[in-house]
């Protein structure tokens, strides 16, 4: 018998996924009889994480965001599973670029996914259809995004045809997706030291879009310094074409403002990659092989489980959960097509609406939030505001000087 304590438990605060992962819980066992799940609440905060590992209270299986990997692998603070991980079923499917996270610089593993978002465009399907656009061929670069929205621009009503945030760090966010789309770099490393990597081509081009957009088109609407909530106000209202953001936004703007699936598309990303993120679990490096084996068994069953598809969207019917977005494609060829199909019996949501997503989105490069990126889109906001709120903001200087802030913060990573 092991026993294995692991976190990621919904708080009781969340009644019903609480419910639902405690009988997991029990499930797993009754298969699992030679393994015991001690659960906790929380996840991976990096302000207690290396105390709880030195103290010895970090669980043997740990919670952790996409940018947290390459940090603790860094640090030896998480353990290599390669061993362990021979057999497993369907660990050998999951995408590549969702395995490389968890990959260190040794060619070892150290994690497993069990979530994963891509930002991509929602748009107004029948806003496309009035202004003559077919919303089963969205645009796929941005010079399409531009060409449409001047068209549902000029339908007039004070409908705007794109709008993007900027406040609140969320403009520094979407800048770094504008900047992944074209090609570029937020932060790269150089000799084992980060730098500003976006006073760059893809850095300009981003900026001279959203320029031309807002100033040239007039595209974007007179009203500016943007956050999410504002957004999908507009869309929610029958005001948006366009705006760039995940597929989880559209059960947002159905149940805030009582509007209908069927009015939404999802298409993927322009350009050539996405910023994209998620979740997963590590390893206590201080954990035997025999609790590593048995979290492997646990985090594989409950989370990476295609098997189990069936049974999750059956259970999550009697809950109101929308089935069938585009959410969490963590796999590659006929593994994804597998649990796509079981999710198609269950749908309740129009499916077809997300094609233009699910068909490109994972041909695009998937790219990760840069270090420090919370400090780091504090200034971007800056760069995106200027450009929004100024018609003769100075491009270049706007983003040498934001380059030169990133640096110095940049310089603190570890």
């Amino acid at each position: 018998m092991v026993t294995i304590s692991v976190n990621g438990m919904p708080p009781k605060t969340q009644p019903v996924d609480r419910k639902w992962y405690e009988q997991d819980v029990k499930d797993f066992e009754k298969s699992h009889p030679k393994i015991r799940i001690e659960a906790h609440e929380g996840y991976m905060d990096p302000k207690t994480f290396s105390a709880k590992l030195a103290g010895g209270q970090l669980e043997d299986v740990y919670y952790v965001y996409f940018t947290d990997p390459a940090g603790l692998i860094r640090r030896r603070q998480g353990a290599d599973i390669t061993p362990y991980l021979k057999g497993v079923p369907y660990v050998d499917d999951v995408a590549p670029a969702f395995r490389k996270v968890f990959t260190g610089p040794d060619g070892k593993i150290y994690g497993l996914p069990n979530g994963q978002y891509s930002l991509g465009l929602i748009y107004n399907r029948e806003l496309f259809k009035r202004a003559g656009l077919d919303p089963a061929q969205p645009p796929t670069n941005w010079d399409g995004v531009r060409e449409a929205a001047q068209r549902i621009s000029a339908l007039g009503d004070g409908i705007v045809g794109y709008a993007d945030y900027s406040k609140n760090n969320q403009g520094g966010w979407h800048f770094t997706a504008w900047v992944y789309s074209l090609g570029g770099d937020i932060a790269t490393q150089q000799g084992g030291t980060w730098k500003a990597a976006f006073d760059s081509d893809a850095g300009r081009q981003a900026l001279q879009y959203l320029h031309a957009m807002r100033w040239t088109d007039d595209t974007m609407g007179s009203r500016q310094l943007l956050q999410i909530e504002d957004v999908q106000k507009l869309m929610g209202a029958g005001k948006l074409g366009i705006y760039m953001a995940g597929p989880d936004n559209i059960p947002t703007i159905v149940k805030q403002f009582e509007r209908e699936y069927d009015e939404y598309g999802v298409a993927a990303m322009p350009g050539t990659a996405t910023l994209g993120g998620g979740n997963g679990f590590m390893f206590n490096p201080k954990a035997s092989p025999e609790k590593i084996r048995a979290g492997i068994q646990w985090i594989q069953w409950k989370y990476l489980n295609p098997d189990r598809t069936a049974h999750d969207d059956k259970r999550s019917q009697s809950g109101d959960v929308p089935i069938g977005l585009p959410l969490d494609r963590l796999y590659t060829g006929a593994t994804q097509a597998k649990v796509d199909a079981v999710h198609a019996q269950y749908a309740n949501v129009p499916q077809q609406n997300y094609r233009p997503f699910t068909e490109r989105n994972l041909q695009l490069g998937q790219k990760v939030e840069p270090p420090n990126a919370q400090q780091i889109y504090t200034v971007l906001d800056g760069v995106m505001q200027s450009v929004l709120t100024k018609e003769n903001a100075d491009l270049d200087q706007l983003l040498g000087d934001a380059a030169k802030q990133v640096d110095s913060i940049l310089a603190t990573v570890k």
